[in-house]
């Protein structure tokens, strides 16, 4: 499986995973509670900034983010044909903004810094006896390596299609891309399962 980090020794790479998620999660917050069109565009700029030091190529970033790119330009496209430009363009920013950032953390933090992080921050929640930190950090840590590897799952049935001379339909693109994604996710729980890593009560 691929992963989505970058080794590197950036200003991003050398902060801890906590103060990186915490940090996301409060800009997160203030991204939605300002609606000032001056300050969610400095804020774009600014992740920007620190996603361009994460020491991809130019070319090899921008793929990276062209799925989530074509879905803000759909929000876009529709907040401006039923908003005023200055309202439809809050919702695009506020989500470029967050992509950039959420895009550097990840691309700077490993997935066992993540899981091991995210186990930490999730144990207190344990003593409600409804949920085990294991768990979420472990669902985690999969979900961040499974979305690189659909990614260029989805890209290889198209450039199959493609080849073949089919007509490239979404409908005709996500059937196989989800037989083949719940085939993977049936191996590796069974894997998890026989390693006993959810083993209740160990």
């Amino acid at each position: 499986m691929q992963s989505l980090y970058v080794e590197g020794n950036s200003v991003m790479h050398r902060l801890s995973p906590r103060v990186k998620l915490l940090s996301l999660a409060i800009f997160s917050i203030l991204l939605f509670i300002t609606g000032n069109l001056v300050l969610l565009s400095l804020a774009v700029l600014a992740a920007a900034i620190l996603y361009s030091m994460v020491g991809l190529p130019l070319g090899a970033a921008l793929r990276r983010l062209r799925p989530i790119f074509l879905t803000i330009a759909v929000v876009a496209l529709f907040n401006l044909l039923f908003n005023p430009w200055q309202q439809a363009l809050v919702p695009p920013l506020r989500l470029t903004a967050l992509m950039l950032l959420a895009a550097a953390v990840t691309a700077t933090t490993s997935i066992t810094a993540f899981i091991d992080e995210v186990t930490a921050l999730a144990r207190p929640l344990e003593r409600t006896g409804r949920v085990r930190a294991d768990d979420i950090g472990l669902a985690l840590g999969l979900v961040l390596r499974f979305v690189p590897e659909i990614v260029d799952r989805y890209q290889a049935i198209r450039e199959a299609h493609r080849a073949r001379g089919l007509k490239v339909r979404p409908a005709s693109l996500l059937a196989p891309l989800i037989i083949l994604t719940l085939k993977d996710a049936d191996n590796i729980a069974a894997a998890i399962d026989a390693r006993g890593i959810r083993r209740h009560g160990s």
